[in-house]
């Protein structure tokens, strides 16, 4: 098979780059290829009765599939270049600002109409926060919740079915280019040749990415990894917060390190869940728009970025070793109250149903301080007495800790302005390219690099 675009991932860089070749450029063939499997067979085993922790199925059902990682995220769209990315670097302030709404329009013109968004502009917070060595991020911060992004990302798959042929349960085994200049795409049972193809394969594409990019000798930048833990409190002591900010961005330089520890995917009345990259379970959080599944918690991580030189590289190693020892541990994910690890203690099951804070997740009561380094739970300790100032109870002793929280980041590729690679008519977006690390910042590129092929074949 031959078409004029293929790309490989439907995350949300692959789906709003689909969505433009529809829109602006009917007439090409496009196609795409995804590991995982259509929104609708997006179904993990975990029910909490029989199955309660992860079953490291072929293709996780969290991680892969129509709509990407971000498919069964809470949805948060953060307009702004202070983080979730440097696509700014490579396109201008301006122009990504200017996709990241023409992305929220989209968004808001096939379901998300009715939600929310939020602002830290004016905000008394940015003051508390200042008062007390902490540093409120700005932003602008569309909250769709679990749902409600459901109800878009299928909108968006009715709107492309037809119109964009749709490979699922189809992983690109290797990728190669042709003496003439094309690029072949090979799977278990097939290959597909392509004059333009783009890479949108996500953290979870990662180590695809690095061999692909050795492959087609296609030079990399080391990146960090981010290290911590998921905090999971009463929703009541950051209402405060959440109400008026929803996300809020929170960084504090440690005393003892002077290292950054910051917050990360806020959610109130939301549930701590599992995540499988690669076969590691780590944990991340969700939440939904409907009142009707809120819990009484809010939960939020707390992450370390660690970036690493010469001669060490694999910094997405070292994550996943800290991960591991989590998983050897505690068969999965593991929870300690915050009392007990300031006693030096591991939590037992009797101490957290005794707790005042009912965990959402089903996670193995243990110690983290034998899993985390001392320097990253340092930090996080530091950081969870520093918030306890600006949301006084955030310290007590029965705040939940899951652990590990690891935020993989690839290599970052070496991309001109246009995102594209040395070889003419290769393009990475996303977060598989490094560059972005937000669902905002890769859709965003997905619709950039879209309209530039089609510049180039109109």
């Amino acid at each position: 098979m031959k078409y004029d675009v293929a790309i490989i991932g439907a995350g949300p860089g692959g789906i709003f780059s689909a969505y433009e070749f529809v829109k602006k450029a009917e007439n090409l063939k496009v196609a795409v290829f995804e590991s995982g499997y259509p929104l609708e067979k997006r179904n993990c085993p975990i029910d909490g009765v029989k199955i309660k922790t992860c079953i490291n199925c072929e293709t996780c059902a969290i991680m892969n599939g129509f709509g990407g990682a971000g498919a069964f995220s809470d949805g948060k769209y953060n307009i702004t270049n202070d983080f979730g990315g440097t696509l700014y670097e490579y396109i201008g302030r301006e122009k990504a600002l200017e996709l990241m709404h023409y992305v929220d329009d989209i968004n808001m013109s096939h379901g998300g109409e009715g939600t929310k968004i939020y602002s830290t502009a004016g905000s008394e917070f940015k003051k508390l926060c200042m008062q007390n060595n902490l540093t409120l991020l700005d932003a602008s911060v569309r909250h769709l919740g679990t749902d409600i992004n459901y109800v878009v990302l299928e909108n968006l798959y009715n709107e492309l079915k037809d119109k964009v042929n749709f490979f699922f349960h189809t992983p690109v085994e290797k990728l190669e280019k042709t003496e003439n200049n094309t690029y072949i795409l090979r799977t278990k049972d097939d290959a597909v040749e392509c004059d333009y193809c783009i890479v949108s394969v996500g953290r979870s594409g990662s180590k695809w990415m690095e061999q692909t990019c050795r492959d087609l000798q296609i030079k990399t930048h080391s990146n960090r990894v981010d290290i911590g833990v998921r905090v999971e409190l009463p929703a009541v002591l950051f209402s405060h917060l959440t109400d008026e900010l929803y996300e809020s961005k929170i960084v504090y330089q440690t005393e003892k390190f002077e290292d950054h520890v910051r917050t990360f995917c806020m959610n109130p009345h939301g549930a701590v869940v599992n995540e499988n990259t690669n076969g590691i379970v780590t944990v991340n959080g969700h939440s939904y728009e409907d009142p009707k599944k809120h819990t009484e918690n809010t939960n939020f991580a707390l992450l370390v970025s660690k970036h690493f030189s010469e001669p060490f590289k694999d910094s997405n190693g070292y994550g996943e070793s800290i991960a591991r020892l989590s998983n050897m541990l505690g068969g999965g994910v593991i929870v300690q109250r915050f009392g007990d690890l300031e006693r030096g203690r591991r939590s037992t099951e009797k101490r957290i149903e005794e707790g005042t804070v009912r965990p959402t997740l089903n996670a193995t009561p243990g110690d983290l301080s034998l899993v985390l380094p001392k320097r990253i739970l340092d930090g996080i300790i530091e950081m969870i007495y520093a918030l306890d100032k600006i949301a006084p109870g955030t310290a007590n002793e029965d705040t939940l800790l899951y652990g590990v929280e690891v935020k993989f980041y690839n290599m970052e590729v070496e991309l001109d302005n246009n995102l594209e690679t040395c070889h003419k008519g290769l393009y990475i977006i996303g977060d598989g390219s490094g560059v972005t690390h937000s669902l905002s910042h890769a859709s965003a590129s997905g619709v950039f690099v879209a309209n530039r092929i089609i510049e180039n074949l109109t």
